[in-house]
Formats: C-alpha cells, structure tokens, sequence
C-alpha cells in the first residue's frame, strides 16, 4: 500500500507502509525467581505426565490407550466406546469452564504456566541457553556474517540436533497415546512403521520443532485464539503482571546512591530487564496487552533489580486494576476475587463434577442393542408358531468376563433361540469386548393376534474374575413383533 503514485517520468519515492509486522527474532534473558521456579516445576509435571503416562500398565495392557481402530478408550480401569460420547462433552465443558475460571481470577495463569506452547518453548530456550549461552552470547552468534566458521556451525548444528531429539521423542509419544507402546517401539526400531503411524509421528515432531524453536511468540500473538477473547473475560478484580506506574514513573536512572525522590524520579530505573526476559518481546510498562502470557518473568526480574538498588519489591506484580487504582496491597485485593461471576463458574463446575463423578460410579458396563432382521420380518413354523429374527450385540465394557443371560417379555409362551434353534442358554462374552448373536423368537399363533406388538428382552450379566464386581447388571431393550395378518 503506498501514500502517493508518483505520475510517469516524476523522479519522486514511492513510500511505502507495511501492512503486517516484520518479526524480530526475541533473545530472552534468563532468570530466575519464585515464578520462575513454578515454570520449572509445571514443565516438568506437565512433561513427566505426557511422557509417563504411556508407558504404565494396567491389568496386562496399557493404562491410557485411545484405540481408534476398535472405537475404545482405555483410561486405567475405564473402558469408554463410541457410545459414551457424553463423558468426553462433559470434559470439554469442564475444560472451557476452568479456563474461563483461571483467567476470571488470574489472567491468563495457563498459559503462562501450563500451555503445550510455553512448555515446549522453555525446554528449547533451556537448550538453547546451555548450548549457545545467555542474550548476548546468542545476539553475538547470530550477528557474526556469512560464511559461518566452524565453531558456529558446530553450536547450531549441536542445538537443532538436540532439538530434533526432543521433538522425535514428544512425536513418539504422542502416536503411542494411539498405538500400544509396545507394537509402536517394535515398529520404530524394526522400521515397519505404518503410513498413518508414520505421517503422524513425523508431523507433531515437525510441529514441536517448528512451533517450539523457530515461531515461539508468534504462535502466541497471531495464531492462539485465546489470547484475543480473554480481554472480555479479565475485569477490574483479575490479578494480572501490572506495572505500577504510580510508584515508577517518571522513570529514569540514576545511581543506587542518589535519593531519586530528590531527583523527580520514580521507582523504575529504566534498565529494560524486564523487556529482555519477556518471551514475546513486549514492555510490560506500555500496560496489560493481549501479548502478555502472565508468565511472570518480568516480575522475578524487576524483584532483582529492586533488591540490587534497596527499593521495595513489588514495582511489577499480580494485582488487580482495582487494587491498583484504590492503592490497595493484594491482601485486601483478593477479598474482591469470589465476586458473582467466579462463584458462578466454581457452582457450574461443582454441579458438572459431581455429576460426572455420579455417573462414572453409577455407570452399567453391560450394553445392548437390539436390531430386527429386516430380510425376514416374520415367518411361520410348522404351522403354528410365528417367528421373529433379530441381532443382539452385547457390549461388555469392564476389565472382567460376564455370563449373560437372555430372555424376553411380552407376549405369551415366546421363547429365544439360537441361530440353531436351540435355547440361547448362557453366553460369554470376554472384557472390553462385543458379542454379535442372531436369536429367534417364537410364540404360539393361537396366542397371539395380527400386528405389531411390543416386548422386551431382559438381559442380565455377571461379572467374573478376581476384581470382579458382586452387582448383578440388568439391561431392558425395548424391540416390536410382528404376526403377518
């Protein structure tokens, strides 16, 4: 987009206006603090948990396994089919739910602290930093010309590697939530990998590299929705990183001897430490922006600054707007923090909870479908009996073998047979697994009249086995009768 067309033969400039931001490449600093503690304990509670979960047996087979292939999801003693859909809504709601709680009350506390994003980009800055140095050393790297030396080549080609490592294990890792561990090494190291397995391992190890070493806070400025709706949901009680511009403005530097009040100066000595340690390169000075993590790393180092020149701590800190503009310490602040709207989130989610806690207590593992055989609706036998075919698939859904039983209700004198025509009698079917059974049922035709007539099969189950649960699991499907006129 330019400001002025110069006409033809005129020797004027064309200026032009960029309509999107040319990146700067961000060096953070290092820092260290109480924040900067909390970061590495998540990230390493996050990653122990990603990285170990797929690994723990449980009952002979993986703990947490999503079985895409024969529609299971295995969650340690839980075994969830297609059917149980409503269990994944309910964590997708309860998700939303804590979000929208954490950032009521602190901002955005996930991604600062929790957020795949951030966690990977501090395991890469971590390498990076041990492998190319701190800001200056990294600056100084980066700023030495074409062609490289040796000992550049020999450091860039150290971190990618090491980057690559990680982001091949966090691939792995990754499919093995899909496939079993076990069946997922076999294929890696014998390299019978298949195309799905393949595609998608290499595909989130190239996304973990790219996103964690190369875009970092660009995924964060331009491609996380999150950071652009949670203005709405911040107000004048959410703790957020706030400069205090009361206490430090106007800010200047000076010398750690010289009075500033004297000198017209606020607390802030314009060292831009904070600027430097930020991950996405913002100020936090300028006020709350949308860019701002809330991953408290420039308060960790202003702290420092503070102590290293005897002013009080505190110049950035979480606070509220409210604490800010009434002059109020934080202990007074948080009174404000269980306003309408967070009590409102905590009762939702408290109702959600136990409800779900109820229904994964409650919930029958034993599953029937009843469908009618449409090729033969009904025929008659021998002369005197009507007979109806269905399919019963039973869905066992526990760790533990059942004996079932089948009988129906409705109409006088039916009974249920096998596709031999003999009594169903007792059937087994093994855990986590479906048995798919044809039955006929009969009924005398002096008995019945012409129509469509309602009856129920009864199913009852019986767990086996040494975990096995003492209930007895009753299921009753509804199904119609047909008797031809």
């Amino acid at each position: 987009m330019s400001n002025s067309v110069p006409e033809e033969g005129s020797s004027s400039n064309t200026v032009e206006l960029s309509v999107y931001e040319v990146r700067r490449k961000i060096y953070p600093r290092s820092v260290s603090g109480v924040f900067a503690k909390w970061r590495v304990i998540l990230v390493a509670a996050t990653q122990l948990l990603f990285y170990g979960l797929p690994w723990i047996s449980w009952n002979g087979r993986q703990a947490v396994l999503f079985d895409l292939l024969s529609r299971k999801f295995y969650i340690f003693g839980l075994v969830l089919w297609p059917q149980d859909i409503i269990y994944l809504t309910l964590l997708l709601i309860l998700s939303a739910l804590a979000l929208f709680l954490f950032t009521a009350v602190a901002g955005r506390l996930f991604c600062g602290y929790a957020c795949p994003q951030t966690v990977y980009t501090e395991i890469f800055m971590w390498i990076e930093r041990k492998v190319e140095g701190d800001r200056f050393a990294r600056i100084r790297l980066d700023g030495e010309d074409w062609p490289w030396n040796f000992r550049k080549w020999r450091i860039k080609l150290t971190k990618h590697s090491l980057w690559i490592l990680v982001a091949l294990w966090t691939g792995f890792t990754f499919v093995g939530y899909f496939t079993p561990m076990q069946e997922l090494s076999a294929a890696v190291f014998s390299a019978t990998l298949g195309p799905w397995q393949a595609f998608w391992l290499f595909f989130y190890s190239f996304a973990t590299w790219g996103n964690a070493g190369f875009m970092r806070e660009q995924v964060c400025k331009y491609m996380c929705p999150y950071a652009r709706f949670q203005s709405v949901m911040v107000d004048k009680d959410t703790f957020v990183v706030t400069y205090d511009k009361t206490r430090g403005e106007p800010r200047g530097s000076r010398s750690k001897s010289a009075d500033h009040k004297e000198l017209g100066l606020g607390d802030c000595v314009d060292c831009s430490i904070c600027v430097q340690v930020c991950p996405t390169g913002i100020d936090i000075r300028d006020g709350l922006q949308y860019m701002c993590i809330g991953c408290g790393a420039c308060i960790d180092a202003c702290d420092q600054v503070m102590d290293k020149v005897s002013y009080p701590q505190g110049l950035i800190r979480y606070t509220s707007e409210r604490a800010m503009l009434e002059n109020m310490d934080n202990k007074k602040a948080r009174h404000y923090i269980f306003r309408p709207r967070v009590l409102i989130y905590i009762g939702i989610m408290t109702v959600l909870m136990a409800a779900f806690a109820v229904s994964l207590f409650m919930r029958n593992p034993l599953r029937v479908d009843v469908m009618r055989d449409r090729g033969a609706l009904a025929r008659e036998i021998e002369g005197i009996k009507i007979e109806n075919v269905y399919r019963l698939q039973i869905m066992n859904s526990s760790e533990n073998p059942m004996r079932v039983t089948v009988a129906a209700t409705g109409l006088p004198s039916m009974q249920v047979l096998n596709s031999q025509g003999k009594d169903v009698g007792e059937l087994v079917v093994n855990p986590s697994s479906n048995l798919l059974i044809p039955v006929k049922v009969r009924v005398l035709i002096d008995d019945v009249k012409a129509g469509n007539h309602q009856i129920h099969f009864d199913i009852e189950a019986k767990e086996e086995g040494p975990n096995a649960s003492e209930a007895i699991r009753i299921r009753d499907e509804k199904s119609s009768f047909i008797v031809p006129r």
